[in-house]
C-alpha cells in the first residue's frame, strides 16, 4: 500500500498526486510542491490515504507545509501573470497580429534567468512574433518565450464547462489526449454532425472515447437491429438498443406493441429462433456493397 494526498495549483484545476511523506495535511492546506523551478505553492484537494494501486510508488514527495514567504511570493507571482497577460493583449492589438493569448506562466527563479515570462497563444497559422518579444522584454523587464498551443492544449489552459455542465476532463483529471474518430460516434448512435459532437476546443469531445469499448462489445454480442427473436409468447423483431442498460427493444410481431428485455435474454431469443427455424426462414441481412458488386459483376459478364 502507498501513502497518496492530491493537490491542485487552481482551484477545480487539475490535480497532481504527491506522497506526503511524514507530515500530516489537511483539506484546504498550503503545501510545496517540487516543481523545475523550485518548489511551488499548491492547495490540498484530497487528504492523506493508503491506497492499493499500482504505479503509485515513485511519486515526488511533498516539500512540506507552506509557509508566510512562500505565500507572499505566491501572490506576487500570481499578480505578475495577471499583468503580463493584459501587456500581451495590448501588444498584440496594438501591432495587429492574428494571435489569442490563452494563458501566462511566471517563473521568477531559474538556472539561467532571473525572470521569465512564458505567453501560451493560439493562431490559425505561424506568426513572426520578434518584434511582439522585444517590447515584452522591455515592458515587464523580464525574459519572454512566446508558444504556441493547439485548440485542446487552449482547451486545457483556459478550463471551462463541457456539454454535459461539469468541467473538462482535460482540465482536470485527463492527461493525455486520445483520437477520437467520427465513427465512435456513429457506433454509440450519435448524430454524425461535429458541431453536436464537439467540445469546447471546436474538437470531438474526447468522452466519445470513454464509451466506445462497452458499445463496441454490445454490437458483438448482441442481435442486430431488424433480426427477428423468439420470445416464449411469440415471435419478434429487434428494433433498438438500449446500451447503458444493457437491454434490447424487440417489437412483438403478433400485436405490434414494443417490450424491452435484457441482453442475456434477447441472444437466448435469437438462439431459440435460430434452432426452430429451416434456412429458409431464416433472413440474413446482405450489405447493399455486395449486391452492388454483384450486379456490376453480371453486367460485365
Amino acid at each position: 500500500m502507498t501513502r497518496v494526498m492530491a493537490v491542485s495549483f487552481e482551484r477545480y484545476g487539475r490535480l497532481y498526486y504527491l506522497d506526503p511523506g511524514e507530515h500530516e495535511y489537511s483539506v484546504g492546506d498550503r503545501v510545496l510542491v517540487p516543481t523545475e523551478s523550485g518548489p511551488e505553492v499548491a492547495e490540498c484537494v484530497w487528504a492523506p490515504e493508503w491506497v492499493e494501486e499500482e504505479g503509485l510508488s515513485d511519486l515526488p514527495v511533498c516539500a512540506g507545509p507552506a509557509g508566510p514567504e512562500h505565500l507572499e511570493r505566491d501572490a506576487t507571482n500570481r499578480r505578475r501573470r495577471a499583468e503580463a497577460k493584459l501587456a500581451a493583449k495590448k501588444l498584440i492589438k496594438r501591432n495587429q497580429l492574428p494571435m489569442k493569448v490563452v494563458a501566462v506562466d511566471f517563473i521568477d527563479s531559474g538556472i539561467d534567468f532571473d525572470q521569465l515570462v512564458v505567453v501560451y497563444f493560439t493562431a490559425p497559422h505561424r506568426v513572426d512574433f520578434r518584434t511582439l518579444v522585444s517590447e515584452l522584454a522591455r515592458t515587464l523587464q523580464a525574459r519572454i518565450d512566446l508558444r504556441q498551443v493547439g485548440s485542446r492544449d487552449a482547451a486545457r489552459l483556459v478550463g471551462g464547462l463541457g456539454n454535459c455542465g461539469r468541467d473538462l476532463c482535460c482540465a482536470t483529471f485527463l492527461k493525455d489526449f486520445e483520437p477520437v474518430s467520427l465513427r465512435m460516434a456513429k457506433v454509440q448512435d450519435l448524430p454524425p454532425n461535429p458541431l453536436k459532437i464537439s467540445g469546447a476546443c471546436g474538437r470531438l469531445m474526447c468522452c466519445l472515447k470513454y464509451e466506445h469499448p462497452l458499445y463496441a462489445e454490445f454490437a458483438r454480442t448482441a442481435p442486430a437491429v431488424g433480426e427477428q427473436v423468439a420470445m416464449d409468447d411469440g415471435d419478434g423483431v429487434v428494433v433498438g438498443h438500449q446500451v447503458p442498460a444493457d437491454s434490447v427493444v424487440i417489437r412483438m410481431s403478433g400485436n405490434g406493441t414494443t417490450r424491452t428485455c435484457s441482453l442475456a435474454a434477447a441472444c437466448g431469443a435469437r438462439q431459440l429462433f435460430a434452432s426452430r427455424s429451416t434456412p429458409a426462414q431464416v433472413q440474413k441481412p446482405v450489405r447493399r456493397g455486395r449486391l452492388r458488386r454483384r450486379r456490376s459483376d453480371d453486367e460485365e459478364s
